[in-house]
C-alpha cells in the first residue's frame, strides 16, 4: 500500500462519507471509518493506519480527546482533531495531546488535504530526529535483497512523509514509476504499508 492509510472516527455519518470521498485520491486511502470511540479505537488498532482524523464530540462517555490520548500511548501516528468545537476549555484539553492539526467545521476538501498532508510532513520531521538519518549502506547491510539507487531515492521521500505525487515531481518521475519502486522497496524491507516501512527503517539504522 503505497497510499497513505487514514482512519476516520466521525458519529455523523454523512460528514464521514465527505471526508472518505476527499481522501479517495493518489494520496491518501481511507482505512475505515468508525462512528463511536469503542469502535475507533477497535479500529485504529487493526488497521495501525499513518495518520487518524477524530472528531471531539462522539457523542459518548469516550470523546476524541480521548481517543488522541489513546494514540500517542499505544500508536505513535499523527492525528487531526475535526470538531465544531473550539471554545477555550476544548482547546485546552485538545493542546494538551499536541494534536498535528485542529481544523473546525464546516470545512472544505483542499482545507483538509493541505492540513494532513503537513501534518504528516511535520510529524515525520519530528520523530525522524530521534533516530540517525537513514543511508543506503546501512539498510543493504541487513537486507537479503537490497534496495537500488532509485528505491532508496523513493524511501527517503517515504521517511519524510511525503506523499506519492510529491516523490513523483521532485523525482521527475511519473506516479506509476513512483508506486512500482516502493512495492519493489516493500518487498526486500518485508512491509506493506507506510507506516511498517518507517518503522522498519528506523529499526535497520539503530541496528
Amino acid at each position: 500500500m503505497s497510499e497513505f492509510k487514514i482512519v476516520i472516527v466521525e458519529d455523523e455519518p454523512l460528514i464521514a462519507q465527505n471526508i472518505a470521498v476527499y481522501l479517495d485520491n493518489n494520496d491518501f486511502i481511507v482505512g475505515g471509518i468508525a462512528y463511536d470511540a469503542d469502535e475507533g479505537m477497535a479500529l485504529l488498532n487493526q488497521q495501525k493506519p499513518d495518520a487518524a482524523i477524530l472528531d471531539i464530540n462522539l457523542d459518548s462517555e469516550t470523546d476524541g480527546i480521548q481517543i488522541a490520548e489513546f494514540i500517542n500511548q499505544n500508536l505513535h501516528i499523527p492525528f487531526l482533531y475535526l470538531t465544531s468545537h473550539a471554545d477555550k476549555e476544548t482547546l485546552e484539553r485538545a493542546k494538551k495531546t499536541e494534536p498535528s492539526g485542529y481544523i473546525v467545521k464546516p470545512f472544505n476538501e483542499k482545507t483538509l488535504l493541505a492540513t494532513l498532508e503537513i501534518a504528516i510532513s511535520n510529524f515525520a520531521q519530528k520523530s525522524n530526529k530521534q533516530v540517525p538519518s537513514i543511508t543506503m549502506a546501512k539498510i543493504n547491510k541487513h537486507l537479503i535483497s537490497p534496495v537500488s539507487d532509485r528505491e532508496f531515492d523513493v524511501l527517503e521521500q517515504i521517511y519524510a512523509g511525503k506523499p506519492n505525487m510529491q516523490i513523483a515531481d521532485s523525482l521527475f518521475i511519473s506516479f506509476n514509476t513512483v508506486k512500482k519502486h516502493i512495492n519493489n522497496a516493500y518487498i526486500k524491507l518485508d512491509v506493506n504499508s507506510r507506516s511498517t516501512a518507517i518503522a522498519r527503517l528506523r529499526e535497520l539504522m539503530l541496528k
